[in-house]
């Protein structure tokens, strides 16, 4: 049986957006299931509020998402998401895309000492992004 680590991030109503934006950049397929879905947010979140996201891409990535995430709790300061491999136009596209539309460039795509192009950008959503293109072996 394969086990897998999947990213799972909490956002304060905005998950669908946030999910929708990773579609677009990332390809794929995305479900999402409301709390209406499922019988109604209880009073504590809306009934369209996303219960659970799941977004599965062709490159085989994975990551889920739901509202609910109390903002007091703090952020996603901790964590960051990285995309990795050798496809420098498809990850330099990737990066590009997740740092329109208001997001930042923390650090720009560039060959580093360690010999691969990485850059990192945060997306509008406040979600980290480190992007490693590896430097293919000779």
């Amino acid at each position: 049986m394969a086990v897998r680590l999947n990213p799972y991030l909490h956002f304060s109503g905005n998950a669908r957006e946030a999910m929708e934006l990773y579609r677009s950049v990332l390809g794929g397929h995305l479900e999402v299931m409301t709390f209406g879905d499922v019988g109604g947010g209880g009073g504590e979140y809306p009934d369209d509020g996303v219960m659970h996201a799941f977004l599965r891409t062709e490159h085989g990535l994975e990551l889920m998402a739901s509202d609910g995430h109390d903002p007091d709790a703090g952020g996603p300061d901790k964590v960051s998401l990285s995309l990795s491999g050798d496809d420098r136009d498809t990850l330099s596209r990737w990066f590009e895309a997740l740092a329109a539309d208001g997001g930042t460039v923390d650090v720009p795509l560039g060959k580093q000492v360690w010999g691969d192009v990485f850059g990192q950008v945060t997306d509008r959503f406040g979600i980290r992004w480190l992007v490693n293109v590896a430097t293919p072996a000779v």
